[in-house]
This record gives structure tokens, sequence and C-alpha cells, in this order.
């Protein structure tokens, strides 16, 4: 078996030599092109200006891995090879990783994520909004460890800020600009348990309107703005689509009220989006679906902008202010196509973000705009297999396995693609692999696919984007920000002088220890806690 592998792999070697461009077959075609990426990065100077605006677009999600096979489909979705794409956020001059460990985690999850690269502090699995000294879950512990975040900081200054989002604007990534939440998942104040109501806690979508005066919102989740059993106005025959809110609140009209004497428009559908002029409006909230919106290859644009509209209308909006403007991107769904294992669809929302960070470039000037695109975390998903220069991204490999059966050369660490019976694997050779609901095999069963733990990517260009380089804590994404725009606490770069809050050094001898308490002596089994944690992670994450 193992010799009909070596000779499958040297067939498609030699196959394989054919594969390429002619033009690629000359050195003086990479030699030429070497010398241009070189001249350009000889040439490239150094933009010190204070950032009048920061866009930052988040792929939920978005590993190294993603963004590789998605820019291969790219370039495939315009009959090219792909592998030589260039996608719009290939072109940020300055690249870093960033560690995205929790403090309680070596795997994070979105909201711990969040934290770190919106509020600068880095926080424990679950919790939004709060610092490390919060426990999950537990109401009380919020009370005086709450974190703000650049949006804050950015509206502080007398900036425009606004959040746009793929999933629903009270989901963990736009939360973490405006909420301070020990858990994540108290999306209304029908998902709270009684004692954190009781003990003054409030949900995520009320904290939308109380928190922060954001200027504009664009993403789903109506269902958690109105009083329960309000009527979906498109889906009104879904009881699942229907209001949640126990408390009779229709935050929705609260928020109308709130903005009397502004022109402030609320739109749930396409063309009362389109008739909004951003010449004209002060505030927008657009909720285009009770919950998270549709993935962008199943969304009808005749009810449903893409993400590029949104934040292409966000930014129309929020240029007007002469101070300037941050503005969040998130291609949300990016995520949840990995959790379902279903490359295809997470592979089109990467697309998709990258067409919305081309049309952010194009509305704006970098010499005052600095734009950063980078991801929370990445997922268990790999890209394998030796398939020829051109194979569609994804298609199968043509090396067979040792069982004689095609693979794809998308496939999960884990997820429900497991599909293992009687120790043999399906046979996918006349399976379309290439469809949207197609779901890749997965080497361990479970119901959703995980999250991976690897660095991601940091690409940045604009005014001091040259911060955004090297191996980072996630926390520090933030900091540079605001360093670059001069919001926050370090105004150093627009007022000069050593930031005072800066710590002096300290007394030689002098030590510091912090230890964390990560384990009991007494309690329960840890083949118990492991098996109580997994089944809790299942609920919290997904």
């Amino acid at each position: 078996m193992e010799t009909k592998s070596l000779s499958s792999l040297c067939l498609c070697l030699l196959l394989g030599l054919t594969i390429g461009k002619v033009e690629e077959e000359n050195p003086e075609f990479w030699r030429s092109q070497a010398k241009k990426s070189l001249q350009a990065v000889l040439d490239r100077k150094l933009n010190t200006n204070v950032a009048k605006n920061i866009l930052l677009f988040l792929g939920d999600g978005m590993g190294v891995t993603t963004i590789t096979a998605a820019r291969i489909l790219k370039g495939q979705l315009l009959n090219q090879t792909g592998e030589e794409t260039i996608m719009t956020m290939d072109t940020f001059p300055y690249v870093g990783l960033a560690k995205t460990y929790s403090v309680d985690f070596q795997i994070p999850d979105s909201a711990a994520t969040a934290t770190a690269y919106l509020c600068g502090v880095k926080t424990n699995l679950n919790m939004l909004g709060v610092s490390a000294a919060a426990r999950n879950g537990i109401c009380k512990s919020q009370q005086g460890n709450e974190v703000t975040s650049i949006l804050k900081w950015a509206k502080d200054a007398g900036k425009s800020v606004g959040i746009v989002t793929t999933t629903r604007v009270q989901h963990a990534t736009p939360a973490a600009t405006y909420a301070h939440s020990a858990s994540r998942k108290w999306y209304s104040d029908a998902d709270m348990p009684a004692a954190a109501k009781k003990d003054g806690c409030l949900d995520i979508a009320s904290q939308l309107l109380n928190n922060t005066d954001i200027d504009v919102i664009i993403g789903g989740g109506r269902k958690y703005m109105t009083p329960k059993g309000t009527v979906d106005p498109e889906y009104p025959r879904d009881l699942a689509s229907r209001g949640r809110r126990e408390d009779g609140r229709n935050l929705i009209a609260e928020w109308q009220h709130m903005k009397l004497g502004k022109v402030a428009r609320y739109v749930w559908n396409r063309t009362d989006f389109d008739s909004v002029n951003p010449d004209t409006t002060d505030y927008l909230m657009a909720l285009f679906e009770p919950g998270d919106l549709r993935f962008d290859v199943e969304r009808d644009p005749r009810m449903d902008p893409s993400v590029a509209e949104t934040t292409e209308k966000a930014i129309r909006i929020l240029r007007r202010n002469p101070r300037g403007f941050f503005l969040l991107v998130e291609g949300g769904r990016i995520d949840q196509g990995h959790h379902a294992s279903r490359a295809s669809m997470a592979l089109h929302e990467t697309v998709a973000l990258d067409n919305a960070v081309a049309k952010g470039l194009e509305l704006t000037d970098e010499k005052e705009t600095l734009t950063l695109v980078t991801a929370d975390h990445s997922h268990a998903f790999t890209f394998n297999g030796y398939p020829f220069r051109g194979n569609s991204i994804l298609g199968k490999s043509p090396l067979w396995a040792k069982d004689v059966l095609p693979f794809t050369t998308l496939m999960y660490g884990n997820g429900p693609g497991y599909k293992v019976v009687n120790n043999k694997r399906p046979d996918i050779r006349n399976v379309n692999t290439k469809t949207k609901d197609y779901v890749q095999l997965s080497a361990v069963p479970l119901d959703t696919e995980t999250h991976g733990g690897e660095d991601v990517a940091v690409l940045a260009r604009g005014p001091m984007a040259h911060l955004l380089q090297g191996v980072q804590e996630q926390s520090y994404i933030a900091h540079a920000l605001a360093y670059a725009a001069c919001v926050g606490k370090d105004l150093r770069h627009c007022q000069g002088g050593l930031d005072p809050g800066l710590p002096t050094k300290a007394p030689q001898g002098s030590t510091t220890t912090t230890v964390r308490n990560t384990a009991s002596t007494c309690g329960p089994s840890r083949p118990l806690l492991m098996a109580l944690l997994t089944a809790v992670l299942a609920g919290w994450l997904h």
C-alpha cells in the first residue's frame, strides 16, 4: 500500500511539471518579480501622521490557512489558477502576528479575544469588556472589573464611531466595543439567569443603547431588541424570529426616541437601507435579520446588502465628522462556516470581507486612515495533499490515501465531518465537494468544529502602521491603534513627552510575583472536571 502511495506521488509530481504557466519556467520571471517587490520595500516611507480615522477589519476565525485558501478561491472565481492571486489584504505593507491565548485557556473564544484587541486587556473565556478578575457567568464579579474599548476612547475624543457585522450586533466581537458582561451569551434579558438580573447586570442588547453613543450600528439581532412575541416584519410566521425580551422593552423604539432632534434612521431591509442618504444622516441602525445575517452565498441581494455595501454606507456617514471616525467591520460568519466544517461557506465569507476591505481603502485616504485587518483566532483547518497548481481549492487531492480512497485538500482536525464507519472512510470519488453545503472530513468527531490556537496575522497600512509588526500579545493591538490616533490615555504621539502612566524603573533587587491558582488540591477528579468542562464549552462557544 505504501508503494502505491509513493507511485501515486511520483506520478502527481511528474504530471505537475506541465501545470505551471510557461513564463514561470523562465528564471527571469521570478527575479524580475522579486526585484520589483524589493524596490517597493526600499522606497517605502514611514507614515508618522496622526491617524484621523481607524478602520478595523476583523475576520472571525480567519486564521492564516483560511487567508491562503480564500486567496486561491478568489482567483479561481475569476477563472485564474488562484495561487498567485493578490487579495486586497495582501497589499498591506506591514505584517505581524498576534498571540491569541486567553488568561485561562490556550485556545480562546471570540469574547476573550475581542476584549484583548479592542480593550487592550486579556481576559477569561466567555467574558467580554471585563478583566480576568471577573468570573464567568457571575454578575457580581463584573463590578469594578469593567474595561472600555477603543471605540469608546475614540468617541470620547470627539470622533464618530460605528460597528458593522455579518452576525447579530449583540454577538461577541461587536459587543466587546460597548458592553461589559460576565457572559457573552446574555444577548437579551431572556438569556440571563435570574440571579444576574437580581444583582443588577444588564443584558448586552440594553448596553448597546446605554453605554456608548454609537453613530452607526449595522448587522442582525432584531429579536433581542423587541418584547417577547413581537412578530418579525420579514418572517411573520416564524416563531423563532419573534421578539425575546421579557422586560417588555422595545429597544428599537427607545433608540429612535433617544435620537429625537437628529436625523436617525432605523431600517431592516435593502430598500430602506438604500434610501438612507449618508450625507444627511446622523445615526443609522440597520438590523437585517432576527439573528445573524445569512451567509454571503445564500444572501438575497434584493433584501440584504453585502458587507462591502454596508461598510460603504457606514464610512460615508462617519467620515462627515471633521475629527474622524473609528469603524469596526466584522466578517463574523467565517467562524460559523468553519464550526459547521463547511469550508466553502467560510472561504466565500472571507472573500466577501476582502471586498469590504477594498471598499474601505477606496473611500479613505491612506495618509490619514490607519487600516488594520486581523483575526481573533483560527480554526482546526488544514490545507494538504499535494494538489496540482490550479486545482480547485474545494476539490480533492490527486494523491490518494493508504486506504486507496481520495480526500479533499481542505480538512478539519475535528468536527461534524467525522464519517468513519466500520473503520472505513467514505468513498468521495463521485461526490461533488465544491458545493456550499459539503462538510469536509475531520479526524475527531464533534458536533461543531473547534477554534485553533496558533498566532493570527495582523496586517496594517496608513499612519503609524509600522507599529503593527513583530510577534505581539493580542492586547497590544488596541494600544497601538490608540497611540496612532491619539485617543485614550497615551497621547504622546500628538503631544510629545513621556507617558506619565508608564511605570518607573523598579528598585534594584525588588521582585514582583503573580501566582494564578489554576487548580485545587481537593474536589472532583481531573477526568470528571474535563468531562464537565467539555460539556460547558459546547454550550458557551456555539
